[in-house]
């Protein structure tokens, strides 16, 4: 396995055409066949996508390994609460991804460590501790914002069931990481709740400079939501 690679062009092409990353973007595809939460194949594709992009950037100025940015973006779902509750805790169908494909002990703890660290999960959410884990949480969160992030939430809306909006139902802005994972709210309080919080939680230059433009995105996707259900369009 590459270990602290300093990522440029040649290395990042490499690395496209790499074995291992072929066989874990084949497993997830194959893992998230008919998922239909927002949480799918094609999110994770695009998590990866923009990882390399920001590891691509931030390596200009800091060391970044590539191969542990990479791994863990396409791994971050595979153990995600809203998809494998299951085996959420241990990780398990990353760990077992892993090994089959003999990544050493110590690469997968950093591997892991990403994937537990990535998710919002109300006032509970943290700070990655490497650049790695900043890399693939700012991904993960920017692909929840924009045109994108604004499908995403309904199409997890619809699939929880949730009422798409109800004026009388409140957004809870102070919830922490047990009562995030079970509380049912409704689609539009989840802008609030979540989409809104998220630029200027991003971990990266670059991914705050992205960050910007989607979540302007959003808040007029939000304001022309609320105008037209008050009637005043």
């Amino acid at each position: 396995m590459y270990k602290n690679t300093n990522l440029n062009l040649t290395s990042l092409e490499k690395l496209e055409e790499d074995n291992l990353i072929k066989k874990t973007i084949s497993f997830v595809k194959d893992f998230f066949k008919g998922e239909s939460s927002g949480h799918d194949f094609y999110h994770t594709m695009r998590v990866y996508r923009t990882a390399k992009q920001l590891a691509k950037i931030e390596s200009k100025t800091k060391n970044v390994d590539i191969t542990i940015t990479l791994l863990a973006s396409l791994l971050h779902d595979v153990d995600d609460f809203k998809v494998s509750p299951e085996t959420d805790n241990e990780k398990s169908n990353a760990v077992k991804f892993l090994r089959e494909n003999n990544i050493s002990e110590e690469n997968i703890k950093k591997i892991i460590k990403i994937i537990e660290d990535v998710s919002f999960v109300g006032k509970d959410s943290v700070t990655p501790s490497t650049l790695e884990g900043m890399i693939v949480q700012d991904a993960d969160r920017l692909d929840a914002l924009g045109a994108i992030g604004v499908g995403r939430a309904f199409a997890y809306g619809g699939k929880k069931g949730r009422v798409m909006y109800d004026p009388n139902v409140m957004p809870n802005l102070n919830m922490d990481e047990t009562t995030y994972k079970n509380y049912d709210s409704t689609t539009i309080n989840h802008f609030y709740e979540k989409l809104l919080l998220l630029e200027d939680l991003m971990n990266t230059s670059s991914g705050k400079e992205m960050a910007r433009h989607r979540t302007e995105y959003t808040k007029n996707f939000l304001n022309e939501f609320l105008t037209e259900w008050n009637g005043e369009k």
